[in-house]
Parts: structure tokens; C-alpha cells; sequence
């Protein structure tokens, strides 16, 4: 057998491995330098990362970071980690069964990184995956405005509403529409992030859609050219209840959010509001920067928030108190309700401005951040515990309700009692009468 040269590979594998140190090292002294210095502008050696405000992202803040040299006892100084890191890009080059790309690898490392810090939130981001997780983040994308869900009967998406004033609405799409094809290829068992990943797309570009409606027996396909805009999800709901109350749900945060809120208590005022229904129930959390305006439009003056990181360093979050509700309120929330959910629902309790029903929220009161890095990928990490306005800290334990009222899902079914929403409700007419 005629043995293999390999010189010129082991050259490749040499170059390989020291970028992927030298990337290493990069991302390390980020990392351990956030903490050490937050720079001036004046400061000509910082290096701008762009990481969005609080209310552009999750959590998150703008800092600028300074360069530093790998500190005293870092792997880093160790030749074995190094040689090691290069064997292992040697053994997979040789003996791996399928190809893999050097840019999977060295993104391989970045997430490693991220995964030893034992943090449950902690996140390497792509650049792909930063710029999607921004467009989650605002509240907006580009795509035609429908929602969907696997059906597991026929295993093609179907979608369970469209979204108003959006080209799937436009278009004449439905809801328990089956869409079966995207640009001609068959959507049949796919993955529901791939599906829409496929139908969003550059604004003004469209999407060929092949859609199945009707019941079985009677079904039609149809074809639709659906073009691409931008797109805001929405987060809030209202409705005049009668009577003087009026319902605001809010299902997350987001930088569209804050407008979305304002509407919606400008419109309950016009309805002559004498007590509102704040739903909480299920909202996940997101911006702390939208939380915090929509905190703005409620409170008292004083703290809305303060958050402590390890070196006992603190953000404080403050509300002037210049647009304090002055009606009676009843906040509804629920096991699933958390993070900024929490923050506010906190707030609310601390002043005593309104009234909580429901179960104890999921208690999640700690903050990440996001830090960008030069090459547009991000980093996402756990950075600080946030506490009430009376300096409570409810991670993992989260904020008990004044009232216990577990929801009665065997009503909901039936015909569509909400159980909560009823009570709240009934202690409104109480306050108000």
C-alpha cells in the first residue's frame, strides 16, 4: 500500500489550530476583561461592542470592553491545552467518519466555553444566529404575518391565525390552512423552524406558498405569491370588559412592546377605564428595558428594579411617577410567569398598586446579558441578580399571589370559562362600586 504524504496536511492542521487558539484566546480575554474596566469613549484603545440597550435586547446593556493580556494561571498558558486542542482537530481530520467543516469547529470551541460555565442561560451566538435573535427580540421580522403549528395528524404545518394588517391576511391566507409547499418543495414531517426559516426572507422578495383548505372530502389547492414585509408581532391585547374594566394581556416583552402597551392603556382610558385586568399569566419575560417603560406608565415615583452583580455593583431602575395609574388593578399571574413578567409583577406588589391573583410565578430573578463581539457573533451570560423595590430577591422562589386561584383548565375546555379572569373581575366590581 502506498503511504500517504502528510506534510502539506500537517502545515494546514498547524495553521488550522493556531487560529483556532488565537480565536480562543479572543474570546477569553473578552470575557475576563468585562469585568475588569469599563472604558471611557475618550479611551483610544477600547474596542466599541455593539451591544444593544435594554430596550434593543433581552437584558442586556451597552459595554465597552479593553484588550488584555491572558491572565496569570489561564489555560491558555497551558502547552498541553494547546497541543491537546490541536490533536483532537488532527484526530477528527483523520479518523472521523463524516466531514466537518473548520467553521464548526471553531464555533465548537466558542459554545464549549459557554457550556463549562455550568450557567443554564449562558449562549454562544453565530453572527447568523445574533442577527435572528435581534429580529426575536424586537418583536419584528420579515415574513408575511401568519402564525403556525406542526399538525401531528398530517404532519405539514397549518396555520392557527394571521396576524392584521400583514400580506398573509392581504394575500387571503386562512387560518387551519395546510401549507404543503414552499417554493416548490414539500414541507412534508420538516421541522417547524425550518419551515420559517423558508417562507421569511428580504423584504419585498415573495414566497410561493401551495396550500390545502377545507375539510377532507372537500379539500382545494391553491397557490399564493405572498410578499415579504415587516412584520411586528403582537404582544398585547385589550378589551373593554363593560362596566369600567378593561383587560390588558401582555404575552412578552419586546421593543414593540412599549408602543403596543401605551396603545392599549391610551384606548382603556378613552373607554373610561375605572379598574384594569393585568394578565401576566404564561409571559416568559424578555426586554428588562421594555418592562421598565411600561413600569413607567403605572407606578408611583421610586425604584422599579435594581439589579447586583457578583462585586455587589448596582443598576438602578427608577420611575418618576409623572403617569401613576389611578385606578384600581388586579394582576393576574401564573407558574409560567417570569423574569421581566416577575420584575413587574413585583414592582406592582412592593407599592401596593394593584391586587395578585392567581399561582406563584416561576422565579427566575436573575439577568443576562449579551455582549457582541467585533466578528458580529454574541455572547449571552448570567451577570446579575435583580431584586423588588423592597429588596427582595425572588430567584427560585418566586412571587407568591394575594390570593391563591389555581385555573380551572376542564372549564376552559368546556366553554371557555376563565376562571381567573372571572374572580379578577369580581374584585374589581368590588373596588370600583
Amino acid at each position: 500500500m502506498e503511504k500517504k504524504d502528510n506534510s502539506g496536511r500537517s502545515f494546514w492542521v498547524g495553521v488550522l489550530t493556531g487560529c483556532i487558539v488565537s480565536a480562543f484566546v479572543a474570546v477569553i480575554v473578552l470575557c475576563i476583561s468585562i469585568y475588569r474596566q469599563r472604558m471611557t469613549d475618550q479611551e483610544p484603545t477600547t474596542i466599541e461592542v455593539a451591544v444593544p440597550t435594554p430596550q434593543q435586547s433581552r437584558d442586556s446593556g451597552l459595554v465597552r470592553i479593553s484588550p488584555g493580556k491572558v491572565p496569570e494561571g489561564s489555560v491558555l498558558q497551558d502547552k498541553d491545552v494547546i497541543g491537546k486542542i490541536g490533536a483532537l482537530e488532527m484526530i477528527i481530520d483523520e479518523s472521523f467518519i463524516d466531514s466537518v467543516s473548520d467553521n464548526a469547529i471553531e464555533n465548537g470551541i466558542y459554545s464549549g466555553i459557554m457550556e463549562a460555565l455550568d450557567d443554564p442561560y449562558a449562549e454562544y451566538y453565530t453572527p447568523e444566529e445574533w442577527i435572528e435573535m435581534q429580529n426575536d427580540t424586537q418583536g419584528i421580522y420579515y415574513g408575511i404575518g401568519a402564525y403556525l403549528v406542526k399538525d401531528l395528524d398530517t404532519l405539514y404545518p397549518r396555520i392557527t391565525g394571521v396576524i392584521k394588517n400583514t400580506p398573509a391576511l392581504e394575500s387571503g391566507l386562512q387560518e387551519d390552512d395546510y401549507i404543503v409547499e414552499i417554493d416548490g418543495t414539500d414541507v412534508y414531517d420538516m421541522d417547524l423552524s425550518e419551515v420559517v426559516s423558508m417562507i421569511r426572507g428580504p423584504e419585498g422578495t415573495k414566497v410561493h406558498l401551495t396550500i390545502i383548505r377545507g375539510e377532507v372530502g372537500e379539500r382545494e389547492e391553491l397557490e399564493y405569491d405572498v410578499e415579504r414585509r415587516k412584520v411586528e408581532t403582537p404582544t398585547v391585547e385589550y378589551e373593554n370588559k363593560g362596566d369600567g374594566i378593561a383587560y390588558i394581556a401582555i404575552g412578552e416583552f419586546d421593543v414593540v412592546t412599549i408602543d403596543q402597551f401605551k396603545e392599549a392603556l391610551d384606548q382603556a382610558r378613552a373607554d373610561q377605564m375605572k379598574g384594569l385586568v393585568l394578565d401576566l399569566r404564561s409571559n416568559p419575560g424578555g426586554s428588562l428595558g421594555a418592562c421598565v417603560q411600561i413600569a413607567r406608565m403605572m407606578l408611583p415615583k421610586g425604584t422599579i428594579v435594581y439589579t447586583e452583580d457578583k462585586n455587589g455593583e448596582q443598576d438602578v431602575y427608577d420611575c418618576d411617577g409623572l403617569q401613576e395609574l389611578d385606578v384600581p388593578m388586579v394582576v393576574l399571574v401564573n407558574g409560567n410567569s417570569a423574569s421581566a413578567a416577575e420584575i413587574l409583577a413585583g414592582a406592582i406588589k412592593d407599592y401596593d398598586k394593584g391586587f395578585l391573583l392567581g399561582t406563584t410565578t416561576y422565579g427566575k430573578g436573575i439577568v443576562q446579558r449579551i455582549f457582541t463581539l467585533t466578528d458580529g457573533s454574541a455572547v449571552k451570560l448570567t451577570i446579575s441578580h435583580y431584586y423588588t423595590p423592597l429588596g427582595n430577591d425572588i430567584h427560585k422562589v418566586g412571587i407568591a399571589p394575594d390570593e391563591e386561584l389555581a385555573f380551572d383548565g376542564d372549564a376552559y375546555q368546556e366553554d371557555g370559562t376563565d376562571n381567573q379572569l372571572d374572580r379578577a373581575i369580581e374584585i374589581l366590581n368590588e373596588k370600583i362600586q
